[in-house]
């Protein structure tokens, strides 16, 4: 987590990117991110810390940005994706030494902006644990302001956004939050 330069690191920093195939079938939805509860996680309650659920899926978006062709060389050249807002739910509790697997799926992009959805699942019951919705906004990152991605990127989320358009679309996509009065 920490990378000793008093910074948080991805699991997958430091990995560059997979080459896309353009021919190959691609997962609907995603499975790209497994790890194990960490110690370092748990809060005083003796489970996964609020803010912990954030850095997995975290975790989870930067194994999918990989995915899509995005790594240190693509920040290197000034562009990434940063997170604008983000929904999560969390259902169930999980504790130390835990294993989960999350899936992610593209709701939506356009040409600056992409919709995800992450599903946090324990490995070996399957249970759901806990979802979170995200706006990415693709950045320049000298000029500190969005800007459109490149045309190959957003062939990419276009073909991702095609094989996750089977799954149906989860009911808790774009929900407010609120106390319900009668």
């Amino acid at each position: 987590m920490d990378g000793g330069e008093g910074r948080v690191v991805t699991p997958y920093e430091g990995t560059g990117h997979g080459e896309w195939d353009d021919t190959a079938e691609i997962p609907a939805p995603l499975v790209l991110h497994r790890t194990t509860i960490s110690p370092a996680w748990v809060d005083y309650n003796g489970h996964l810390s609020e803010s912990c659920y954030l850095l997995v899926f975290g975790d989870n978006s930067d194994a999918f940005f990989r995915y899509l062709g995005i790594g240190e060389q693509y920040r290197a050249d000034g562009h990434s994706l940063y997170t604008v807002e983000t929904h999560m739910h969390n259902l169930r509790e999980i504790t130390e030494g835990e294993p989960i697997r999350l899936s992610i799926r593209v709701l939506d992009h356009d040409a600056k902006r992409v919709h995800i959805f992450h599903e946090m699942y324990h490995e070996t019951s399957g249970t759901l644990l806990a979802m979170a919705e995200q706006m990415l906004v693709h950045v320049d990152m000298e000029q500190g302001e969005s800007c459109e991605m490149p045309p190959y990127l957003r062939r990419r989320l276009s073909a991702i956004q095609r094989a996750h358009g089977i799954l149906p679309r989860p009911e808790v996509i774009g929900r407010p939050m609120g106390i319900r009065r009668r």
